[in-house]
């Protein structure tokens, strides 16, 4: 049986980020979803879901007030067993669930759907093609203070999450 080439993470007693150290593994299960579209999911797995309450009529009492994002944030205890789910279906042969982030495609700071596996899924939080899940919070915050000041409209900011988050690092995303 041949061996496949997996990616295991060794981390320094320091606060250093993990480092990749290859060895030896075979996959348990095969993927259902590509990782070909790394640091972004899958389309045809998460293609993005919206919370129907965030509209951009509502965002005054909705994402632009501080704290409300927690008012609708899953417990970790549902997030962390669907994490686990997903990698499986992803393939990653790195199964330690702390080296993924639970994440939302579109994220609650821009009305996106809480708890719909549409939207979440295991971003992983090493640099995968250049970037990594800091990198994607740094973008949906960017975003939701544009959305927030009026600068930007719900609607694409949500379309820049959905498709490529990467595009909001991008001057033309300040309209």
């Amino acid at each position: 049986m041949p061996c496949v080439l997996a990616i295991v993470w060794s981390i320094a007693a320091t606060a250093s980020p993990p480092v990749p150290v290859p060895v030896a593994t075979t996959p348990e299960y095969p993927a259902t979803c590509s990782q070909a579209y790394l640091p972004l999911p899958d389309p045809s797995c998460q293609p993005g879901a919206i919370n129907p309450d965030v509209t951009q009529d509502t965002i005054g009492s909705t994402i632009c007030v501080a704290g409300w994002t927690r008012t609708v944030r899953p417990p970790v205890s549902y997030t962390n067993a669907l994490k686990v789910r997903q990698i499986a279906e992803y393939g990653y042969l790195d199964t330690i669930p702390a080296h993924y982030e639970e994440d939302h495609l579109i994220p609650l700071e821009l009305g996106g759907a809480p708890r719909d596996p549409r939207n979440l899924w295991p971003e992983p939080r090493y640099d995968t093609g250049g970037a990594t899940a800091a990198d994607k919070d740094e973008v949906e915050n960017a975003l939701k203070k544009k959305v927030c000041a009026g600068a930007m409209t719900l609607a694409a900011a949500r379309a820049i999450m959905a498709t490529d988050w990467r595009q909001g690092r991008a001057p033309e995303a300040t309209r």
